[in-house]
């Protein structure tokens, strides 16, 4: 049997670090940065990795807002959306993910841009 995408990323342990990181650097990111200023990043790491290993195909049930809820109001253009992906490749580089996990996870996140962008 094939493991599964939560799997490949390293479960709940693998997806928290990548989610931290990503966080850590949509903070310092210029184009993200105004965004995540004064923001409670403890909190959207939490609720991100517990959606991102949901998403993933782990156990975990994401406690936070729908999405679009969640983003309602902030007007966010594709460049931020694209930054934003920048930032999880960076990651997940970072914690040495596998190229075809890393093309997995940019086409899931890509395909949440209806839920996310303008809205």
């Amino acid at each position: 049997m094939t493991p599964s995408l939560y799997q490949r990323l390293g479960e709940s342990e693998g997806i928290t670090a990548i989610v931290d990181d990503a966080v850590d650097r949509h903070a310092v990111n210029p184009l993200l940065a105004p965004r995540f200023s004064g923001k409670d990043l403890a909190h959207a790491k939490r609720m991100g990795a517990q959606f991102f290993c949901m998403g993933a195909g782990g156990p975990q049930r994401y406690e936070g807002r729908y999405l679009r809820t969640a983003h309602a109001g902030m007007n966010i253009n594709e460049q931020e959306l694209i930054a934003t992906i920048d930032d999880f490749v960076a990651a997940m580089q970072g914690q040495g993910v596998g190229t075809t996990e890393i093309n997995e996870v940019v086409a899931i996140l890509y395909s949440l841009k209806g839920d996310v962008l303008r809205v």
